[in-house]
């Protein structure tokens, strides 16, 4: 299955880690995101990469020529949704995406891959025991699920951590028919509020992936869940950074 990686933009909380690199190639535990990324996905059973670019991409150009490229040029006035359709062409006979500055095993995206659903996001359940300490990235921003069984019931930012299931991990499964159903809601909505506000975005060109899954999710759209207990970590501050150098190898050891 193709890998679609979402890697536009520049990590500005990370401060000068990314003055002169992408953030995905910011190091932990010795080998930079993006390589922790791609050994996840392709242990999990993603055998292509197409890289959605911005901030730097020339230099992961250079580094990396079996990637297929993809230019989000606007990646400095837009968001992850707009980066991800960047990447349409590449959608229609399934996909995995994943974001470019989270750490987590392959066996989350196995999970994924075999799942019968259509559409398949991976979650972490012990996702709270993370925001101990993180004051720069609280619990109020974690890209919260609740989920019945398997079925993803809301997803959302405003779920009270003590009702989520788990948090989105960025990574996520789409068959063939997933894909049409996450590119006609998408088509709908951008003809409907490209360039005005659209749920909680200022703008629709800065809409977070999550908010077209809850829109779906309304539409009713069947989604469900793979789990994983631990075992994730996003990067997204210099606190983040320090976190996962002291325990990432732990994680992956559980």
């Amino acid at each position: 299955m193709k890998a679609i990686l979402i890697a536009a933009g520049r990590g500005r909380r990370l401060n000068a880690m990314t003055d002169d690199r992408p953030k995905c190639y910011v190091e932990v535990a010795g080998r930079s995101m993006l390589d922790w990324t791609l050994g996840a996905l392709h242990e999990g059973g993603a055998t292509e990469t197409v890289f959605v670019g911005g901030y730097l991409i020339d230099r992961v150009r250079r580094d990396h020529p079996g990637f297929t490229f993809i230019e989000n040029a606007a990646w400095a006035t837009n968001n992850i949704l707009a980066s991800l359709f960047c990447a349409e062409a590449h959608m229609e006979d399934g996909f995995v995406c994943s974001y470019s500055d989270t750490l987590y095993r392959g066996d989350v995206v196995a999970r994924a891959i075999a799942h019968p659903g259509d559409i398949v996001l991976c979650v972490d359940t012990d996702w709270r025991r993370r925001y101990v300490g993180r004051t720069e990235h609280p619990e109020s921003d974690g890209e919260k699920v609740i989920a019945e069984g398997d079925r993803v019931v809301k997803v959302h930012r405003d779920i009270a951590p003590e009702a989520a299931t788990g948090e989105y991990i960025g990574v996520a499964k789409f068959t063939p028919r997933g894909a049409r159903l996450l590119r006609e809601h998408y088509h709908r909505v951008r003809e409907a509020h490209a360039g005005r506000p659209w749920r909680e975005a200022a703008v629709f060109e800065k809409a977070y992936k999550i908010l077209l899954y809850q829109e779906m999710l309304e539409q009713g759209v069947t989604m469900h869940i793979a789990t994983t207990s631990g075992a994730y970590i996003e990067v997204d501050t210099e606190q983040d950074f320090a976190y996962a150098n002291r325990v990432w190898l732990s994680e992956l050891a559980r």
